[in-house]
């Protein structure tokens, strides 16, 4: 079979998603179980189909934003309804699915580019705040729910963007010090599910209860919850494992 990166045979998307999953990078003990097992699979279907395309990584990017952009707006401007919370879950889905596509289409042609890495962590940044953003905007628009209550979606994109500030400059500074950036071994399926509370998959997967709007205030809640604790647990440990490092 031919290698990632060789130009004398144009692989089949069958073998080139075998190709992505031989060179699929280790899991972080830390990654949470949709990331593990739906978005990454996903993500590599996609990723074969948009090689096969032509498309690079930063237009698989760019695509990913898209999605994930739309699945934002048709969140903040139209009224909540069971169609609109599908149609919200599917995009942003989505558009988590191609943001891991767009690292494997980089393997595929022998590896990203520093601006392609940027590109991609500043797009997660903005999906991020504006997210939490429309959630704040629907809330006062269409949901009945007292005042105090618009503080859960600021605080959920305090805590979110945090933790993912965090994940990737824990990464960086691994790779300026030369230490692994994952043990071998370390990953545990248990602690993976463990973790789903703050997967930002099961966060797209809540907004399919955006239709009716008590559930959904009752689920955000809980994973705002779930995010600000693990974050407030998580901050001092790698403060520590960073003056290890140092």
């Amino acid at each position: 079979m031919s290698t990632l990166t060789d130009r004398s045979h144009r692989p089949t998307y069958r073998e080139t998603v075998a190709l992505l999953a031989a060179a699929q990078k280790g899991r972080a003990a830390g990654s949470p179980a949709y990331s593990v097992f739906v978005n990454r699979p996903a993500g590599r279907l996609l990723a074969a189909a948009a090689h096969r395309a032509g498309l690079g990584p930063d237009q698989v990017t760019a695509v990913s934003a898209a999605c994930s952009g739309a699945g934002i707006l048709v969140l903040a401007l139209v009224p909540p309804t069971a169609w609109s919370g599908v149609l919200v879950a599917f995009l942003l889905a989505l558009g988590y699915a191609l943001d891991s596509a767009d690292g494997q289409v980089a393997r595929l042609r022998g590896g990203g580019s520093v601006a392609g890495e940027w590109l991609d962590h500043v797009i997660d940044c903005l999906k991020i705040s504006l997210l939490h953003t429309a959630v704040l905007l629907a809330a006062v628009r269409f949901f009945d729910v007292p005042a105090v209550w618009l503080l859960v979606p600021l605080g959920f994109a305090v805590a979110d963007n945090a933790l993912f500030f965090a994940q990737i400059l824990n990464d960086s500074l691994k790779q300026i010090k030369g230490a692994p950036l994952r043990r071998p071994g370390a990953f545990r399926p248990w602690r993976s599910f463990v973790l789903l509370p703050v997967d930002y998959g099961v966060l797209c997967l809540s907004f399919l209860l955006l239709g009716w709007t008590g559930a959904f205030v009752v689920v955000y809640t809980l994973l705002f919850a779930a995010t600000a604790g693990f974050t407030a647990l998580a901050l001092p440990k790698w403060f520590h494992d960073m003056r290890r490092l140092g």
